[in-house]
């Protein structure tokens, strides 16, 4: 029997706090500290939890699998211990998610595991752990807390902003040091020279390959870039997708607008974004997850 492997599935890895809303259990942890947390999560066993943030996605994600193919793994990182990380498989079992596979860490760090499992994302509430995962390479975001109601169609729709997250900083380097005009400049003389692909490339590149395999506008995944460049900047992004071999379904150049309400027009199930201020300011409309890598967050 050959042994089981992941490398043909798009891998997602989520902390069960962005799989759950298991911030009452938090709070008696930062308060309390670890025995009384403990004694917390065994007292609360039997009580389910309620979805967190990333849990819309992750259902999406795992409705991808109803198919012929088994397209997606979910792996789930906790710094739980295996005892008190019960309760968050009982809510796996009663929201019947098919999750399997899980590592516990009793407080450690969890991203050391992203790699062992080739996770092309993970999600977490932890940015320490986060920004450990993009050192390595990997695709990861801080979830932000959001209380929006979630797209309800069968469709799982993903967004990304352009600079430092699906393409390297390179631009926003020169727009931060040199101002808008030099930006621009900058783009407009490249527009032939690909940008460097960034931390979320080899996510949306695994997206790309799922919807390949549907015919006829089909695709169960739709993908958009809403971007604050503009015209003429454009053009390099349209010019980098078309040399990476990678279909975005919608492009949307915002020239500075702010993106939360085009962003629940979408109907984004999550939109990454590496500046701050634009991922608390579309949390309102759509779930977020931040995006700790680049300039801006130097």
């Amino acid at each position: 029997m050959p042994k089981p492997t992941l490398t043909d599935k798009l891998v997602v890895a989520i902390s069960s706090r962005a799989l759950f809303d298991l911030d009452e259990s938090h709070r008696v942890f930062m308060a309390e500290g670890v025995e009384a947390y403990h004694r917390y999560q065994l007292e609360h066993e039997n009580e389910i939890l309620a979805p967190g943030v990333a849990f819309n996605l992750v259902k999406k994600l795992l409705a991808l699998n109803e198919g012929e193919r088994q397209y997606v793994e979910i792996i789930l990182l906790s710094r739980n211990s295996a005892d008190t990380g019960l309760r968050v498989f009982n809510a796996i079992t009663h929201y019947e998610l098919d999750i399997t596979r899980a590592a516990f860490t009793k407080g450690e760090p969890t991203s050391r595991y992203v790699p062992a499992f080739g996770a092309h994302l993970f999600l977490s509430a932890d940015t320490e752990d986060v920004k450990r995962a993009l050192a390595e390479g990997y695709a990861a975001a801080t979830i932000l807390p959001s209380h929006v109601t979630n797209n309800v169609s069968r469709e799982l729709r993903i967004a990304f902003d352009g600079d430092a997250v699906l393409f390297s900083d390179e631009s926003e380097r020169v727009y931060q040091t040199q101002g808008l005009a030099a930006f621009a400049e900058h783009e407009s003389s490249a527009a032939h020279e690909p940008l460097s692909g960034g931390p979320f490339k080899n996510f949306l590149a695994a997206l790309h390959r799922i919807q390949s395999d549907y015919r006829n506008g089909d695709s169960p995944i739709r993908t958009a870039l809403v971007t604050a460049r503009g015209a003429p900047a454009h053009e390099r992004v349209i010019r980098t997708l078309r040399a990476w071999n990678i279909r975005i379904d919608e492009a949307l150049f915002l020239g500075g607008l702010d993106k939360g309400e085009f962003l629940r027009a979408f109907g984004a199930d999550i939109f990454f974004d590496d500046q701050k201020s634009h991922v608390e300011s579309a949390s309102r409309h759509v779930p977020s997850g931040h995006v700790p890598h680049g300039v801006s967050n130097e």
